[in-house]
């Protein structure tokens, strides 16, 4: 038995967006002519509470594209110091926009509102002009938690008081409505661009959407292109993005939240492992190992007993459930935990 917890970008697609796919009408998405594209950007759009949306290959991306389109090369843009954006997307906010980074701490996944205003440059011309705010929901490197939505208005009403725009990476946005009990465009009303992953708990094999103002989305689609996003018969992908975003595929996500609950406790009630169950808002169980069992030790371990995670330092892993772990897989994750925690001290 395999039970495949690395991350839920694992996941494959459903047999309905198989059947959806191979029965799609294909056009040339470049010329506006794809139907299934045009249709995903407006539905997106929609459930997103924007005007307006472009269908990307991927989420670095589109928040890539949000970057270049938000600013211009020399600017500083504000973000959490372990915003995805910033640890995990290649260096492309430098190396590409040609932005500088601000970094502030955010326990709760995002920065207080007033840390944020205080590192809003002054006008000054030895200074970048600050020109972005950019949030994370919900945040991947502190396990999957969820900033608080009247914290998040309050960055989007501080940023509209100081003229700068925000971007919302929301990779995860639907878990994070979830858990809040939210409809996802409330999240998204937080600010002026927000870009969705239809792939991991969502199950589509490829692709992601930026959603804006209609006259951000005619400036994004130049970057896109510039940066390669211009596809062409994207009608199979998108047949799958329609389903991804289907309710039924969204609501679904509440059995990955229940799963990674049974997770975590269970493994948390297992001797040398630690887990803050307040933390586990979503589909994220993060251990820490207690002891002198390394996390590199641990999952070596684990893999020979059919389970896999992954590792976040020296003496922490992370779990990450998804639709292609049932409950008789987590069931077995815990037993493998304990085996593995009980062979370690013996």
């Amino acid at each position: 038995m395999l039970v495949d917890l690395r991350r839920d970008t694992i996941t494959l697609p459903t047999e309905k967006m198989r059947e959806r796919a191979f029965a799609a009408p294909l056009g040339d998405s470049v010329y506006g002519e794809d139907p299934l594209q045009n249709q995903l950007e407006e539905y997106a759009a929609h459930l997103l509470g924007k005007e307006a949306s472009i269908f990307l290959p991927s989420g670095t991306m589109g928040n890539l594209v949000a970057l270049l389109t938000h600013t211009q090369r020399g600017e500083e843009v504000i973000l959490e110091e372990n915003a995805h954006i910033r640890t995990s997307e290649t260096g492309g906010i430098a190396c590409v926009a040609g932005l500088m980074v601000r970094t502030l701490r955010g326990e709760d996944g995002l920065p207080e509102p007033q840390a944020i205003e205080n590192a809003i440059r002054p006008d000054n011309i030895h200074y970048p002009r600050t020109s972005l705010i950019c949030m994370e929901s919900s945040h991947y490197r502190y396990g999957g938690i969820v900033p608080p939505l009247e914290k998040m208005r309050a960055v989007k009403v501080l940023a509209e008081r100081r003229n700068l725009s925000v971007h919302l990476d929301g990779a995860r946005l639907f878990n994070s409505a979830l858990y809040l009990g939210v409809e996802v465009r409330e999240l998204a009303a937080c600010a002026d661009s927000v870009m969705i992953s239809l792939s991991k708990g969502l199950a589509a094999p490829i692709g992601s959407v930026l959603a804006g103002s209609r006259e951000f989305i005619a400036r994004a689609k130049r970057f896109r292109k510039m940066l390669g996003g211009g596809m062409r018969q994207t009608g199979w992908l998108c047949a799958c993005g329609l389903e991804a975003l289907s309710p039924e595929n969204i609501a679904r996500l509440a059995k990955d939240h229940r799963n990674a609950k049974e997770l975590a406790i269970g493994i948390s009630r297992v001797p040398g492992i630690k887990v803050d169950l307040a933390k586990v808002h979503t589909n994220f169980v993060v251990a820490e190992l207690e002891g002198d069992v390394s996390s590199e030790t641990f999952l070596a371990r684990l893999k020979e007993k059919g389970v896999l995670a992954t590792r976040v330092d020296a003496k922490r892993v992370r779990f990450v459930t998804s639709r292609q772990v049932d409950e008789n897989g987590i069931r077995y994750a815990i037993c493998a935990v304990e085996e593995v925690m009980k062979e370690t001290a013996d």
